[in-house]
């Protein structure tokens, strides 16, 4: 990937996650964000939440430090983002598991854009 494709993704990965490395780290000791998402089969932690304290990692990162890894690990999570949000159900989402799963990820809904 060149450097431009790099720095095209964490620009665009820093615009999907709208969440603070600070309030993501704190949101993923919540009950609610460990009661949503994918587990596997064998249980444990869901793929979201997983996802999210990898993400409070990335956050923190300068571009030049992000590793292949985890510019593949940003576009998993703006890909996620974008598919998740097209899914927005009618009525009041303050609540709801869908918000809920979309902040694992990094993205509040409720909060308004950059």
């Amino acid at each position: 990937m060149s450097t431009n494709d790099s720095a095209a993704t964490i620009r665009e990965f820093k615009l999907a996650v709208n969440m603070s490395p600070k309030t993501l780290a704190a949101w993923l000791e919540t009950p609610e964000s460990k009661e949503v998402g994918f587990k596997s089969s064998e249980g444990g932690e869901s793929v979201g939440h997983h996802s999210g304290r990898r993400i409070v990692d990335l956050l923190g990162q300068t571009q030049a430090e992000f590793s292949s890894e985890d510019l593949a690990h940003a576009k998993k999570v703006i890909g996620f983002i974008h598919r998740h949000l097209a899914q927005r159900p009618s009525g009041d989402i303050a609540d709801s598991r869908w918000r809920y799963s979309l902040m694992n990820w990094g993205h509040d809904p409720q909060i308004r854009e950059k």
